[in-house]
């Protein structure tokens, strides 16, 4: 029981309730964000916005730039999705689909372009204090490129989740993070689940397209 304190609790034992509270809520509505993304809702934009200004505060406050940035980036990418999955009567070419080559390099320039600028952010600081900061990195250019191909409604965005969540989990128990640690651990399961529905539909869709 004293290790699990420990491991867990500990972290938040100089913590105020207000700062127990900003972060409580901003699982709460990622986990919402991350339920109405499975189901290809627009909802999930307005919950994940919620989410991101609440840990642009936290990380702020933290000094983990790398993931300052990625919610900076989660906000202007939820906007922008927002806007284009609200136009989805208007352009009925924006279904759930897979990716083609195009695709996948933009995502990977994101990528690498988003991993770049988050070590000139850490060198300008001089903040690579630790092996979590390298990861930090890392994480930051999954969810760059994730977060562009769930925009295009894109079916492999899941598989960039499923990766940035599985290192995200034990980053943030490291971090101190309790919650969002449990947070990204649900994210993992709800990412695959997440996978499996998208795969179905947009093959789904691919068969229809085949018989037109």
């Amino acid at each position: 029981m004293d290790t699990l304190y420990d491991f867990f609790l500990s972290p938040y034992a100089e913590a105020t309730w207000q700062d127990i509270l900003l972060e409580v809520t901003a699982v709460i509505f990622g986990l919402l964000s991350v339920l109405f993304a499975r189901k290809g809702n627009i909802w999930v934009y307005p919950t994940g916005i919620i989410s991101t200004m609440i840990y642009v505060y936290i990380c702020y406050t933290v000094r983990y730039y790398g993931d300052l940035i990625i919610n900076i980036y989660y906000t202007m990418m939820s906007v922008y999705g927002w806007i284009l999955w609200a136009n989805i009567s208007e352009d009925s070419s924006l279904k759930i689909t897979w990716c083609k080559a195009k695709d996948w390099a933009i995502a990977l320039a994101i990528t690498i372009l988003s991993m770049v600028f988050v070590v000139g952010v850490y060198i300008y600081f001089d903040k690579f204090e630790s092996w979590l900061n390298y990861v930090d990195v890392l994480t930051t250019g999954l969810a760059f490129g994730s977060m562009w191909l769930m925009a295009k409604k894109k079916v492999e965005n899941w598989l960039g989740w499923l990766l940035t969540d599985l290192i995200s989990v034990p980053l943030y128990f490291a971090k101190g993070l309790g919650f969002t640690g449990i947070q990204f651990t649900i994210f993992l399961i709800l990412a695959w689940q997440g996978y499996q529905i998208w795969k179905k539909e947009a093959n789904e869709g691919r068969e229809t397209r085949k018989t037109i």
